[in-house]
């Protein structure tokens, strides 16, 4: 029975996607300029397409179709056509007989074909055969047809298969009960596939094995670099392993070529996959070390940044591996690589304040004014950062709310940082009652310099002096810094020092001056009776 359908049905297990994907093809300097109505039905501009084509047509068992990919006299004669048939069977069966293509993606997809191999600029090796023992090369070369360049399998490799046929026919017609898939025999699917998945399989258990076995080995499985390297690199080589072994061994089953070839074409999206998942993983296993380490030391600004680094590279991951996936189908992502640059610089434009936001994100992580913990103050805001993000940062607030700040906005204000502090200023001003006789102000003063001195967390050129005779007060301004970046400790070492300052001038009998207010009346310029005797009394009261 022969059953001609997509093959994707009954291989799903192995790749995503296995129907033939249209290429799009990049025009080449140096290719001949030719005027093209209409694409060439066969798809045969590039040696890639034309390869591709050529397997579509044996995988339905379309030999006329077939036959139009080598390369015939333009006015050949039926004769010749029905040699050309016979000579596309012939190949078919020489390919499945330990014949070889190239890779899809080693194969040019550019219409002037490779101009960088030894070959003459318009011929392409694609492959071999073996004709008695000899391997023979299959060669296309591009030429003109119906006005248009298409590249077709040449006439002296259509002739050595010519003759290879007369001599030793190798064409072998399936069995009637044979159930084919796509021109090819399901059991050659399935023995491809089951060998993947065998190998596949055998290698990701004996990557488990080596993790368990190193899990059970190290003390700290979380904090060793080691273990989370092997952990995180071991399944995807796994997979990439196993692409390896599937390319070198495939080659060498006796299998139809339609089932090899399509399954080698797409061993490239595999090994994307394989690629992009150990990046992913070796990603999160890098950063999650790092961000342990760092929590530890209390270095959380280098957390944020190790955060957005982890993001980043994620992404350009993902945008690579879909290059890669394309290329892989066969599609040129050159132009659409152009479009989206422009489409970025349009799309920029149109949202300034989003790349204003992510511009002031790196320079908010890259400048470090800031870091999750800290206590700042942001224009009229201020909080504990709770989250520098990459859009935004959060403040937790004395209130217990939360102010949202754009990076954009935040790098471009005034950042008062209370938590970057290694001292602390304690510059009181003590107000002696105006009362106070010099002597005694001398004295006050000395008493402040004498606590300053005393308190060993005060820092070294501390000052007290008069600074000023203001209106209801002698005025001693006192000048140091408190050595302690901790705030609680130094909330407890003001208030030490300010008790004891108070509590020595009272013992001394200097009093502290507060706001008050006497009022002379001096009727016809005469000074009030008993005024003068008052403020005397007075001075002595503070003199004690």
């Amino acid at each position: 029975m022969r059953i001609r359908h997509s093959l994707n049905l009954f291989i799903l297990l192995f790749v995503a996607l296995l129907a033939p994907v249209g290429a799009a093809y990049a025009a080449d300097a140096d290719a001949p300029a030719v005027e093209v109505d209409h694409p060439d039905p066969l798809k045969r501009e590039t040696p890639r397409s034309m390869v591709s084509g050529l397997i579509d047509a044996l995988a339905q068992l379309d030999y006329d179709r077939a036959a139009m990919y080598f390369d015939q006299p333009a006015n050949a004669n039926s004769r010749q056509r029905m040699n050309a048939v016979g000579a596309a069977r012939s190949f078919h069966a020489l390919l499945d007989n330990g014949g070889k293509l190239k890779a899809f993606v080693a194969l040019s997809n550019e219409t002037s074909g490779r101009i960088d191999d030894d070959l003459p600029i318009d011929q392409e090796n694609i492959g071999e055969v073996t004709v008695q023992d000899k391997k023979l090369p299959i060669l296309i070369t591009r030429g003109e047809e119906n006005g248009q360049q298409v590249w077709r399998i040449s006439r002296a490799t259509l002739d050595a298969i010519t003759a290879a046929a007369r001599k030793a026919p190798a064409v072998q017609e399936a069995a009637q009960d044979e159930f084919l898939v796509a021109g090819a025999p399901l059991k050659d699917w399935g023995l491809l596939i089951g060998m993947g998945v065998m190998v596949f399989g055998g290698l990701w258990l004996v990557s488990a094995l080596v993790v368990g076995a190193m899990r059970r080995m190290v003390a700290d499985a979380a904090a060793s670099g080691i273990y989370r390297f092997f952990e995180a690199a071991l399944p995807p080589a796994s997979l990439l392993l196993a692409v390896a072994i599937f390319y070198n061994w495939a080659e060498r089953l006796p299998v139809a070529i339609v089932a090899r070839q399509t399954l080698l074409r797409y061993t490239g999206i595999v090994t994307v996959i394989a690629l992009v998942w150990f990046g992913l993983r070796l990603v999160d296993a890098v950063a999650e070390l790092v961000i342990a380490r760092m929590q530890k030391r209390q270095r959380r600004q280098i957390v944020s940044v190790v955060t957005l680094l982890r993001r980043t590279v994620k992404i350009l991951l993902l945008v690579f591996s879909g290059i890669g996936i394309l290329d892989t189908f066969g599609i040129d992502v050159t132009t659409g690589i152009a479009a989206l640059g422009i489409g970025g610089i349009a799309l920029a434009l149109g949202a300034q304040k989003t790349v204003e936001n992510l511009v002031g994100s790196v320079t908010v992580i890259a400048d470090r004014p800031l870091q999750v913990g800290d206590f700042i103050k942001v224009g009229d805001v201020v909080g504990t950062v709770e989250d520098v993000g990459i859009r935004s940062t959060r403040i937790r607030t004395g209130e217990r709310t939360v102010v949202t700040i754009p990076n954009g906005d935040l790098s471009a204000r005034q950042i008062e940082n209370f938590a970057a502090r290694d001292r602390f200023l304690f510059n009181p001003t003590i107000a002696v009652n105006y009362a106070t006789p010099s002597a005694k102000l001398k004295e006050a003063i000395s008493i402040v310099q004498g606590v300053l001195a005393e308190e060993e967390k005060i820092a070294a050129g501390a000052r007290a002096r008069l600074g000023s005779i203001a209106e209801r007060s002698f005025n001693i301004d006192v000048f140091s810094y408190i050595d302690t970046g901790e705030f609680d400790v130094q909330v407890v070492i003001r208030e030490k020092l300010l008790l004891t300052i108070y509590e020595r001038l009272e013992a001394a009998g200097i009093r502290l001056a507060f706001p008050s207010q006497t009022i002379v009346f001096e009727p016809d310029g005469e000074t009030p009776a008993g005024f003068e005797e008052r403020v005397s009394l007075e001075k002595e009261a503070a003199a004690g």
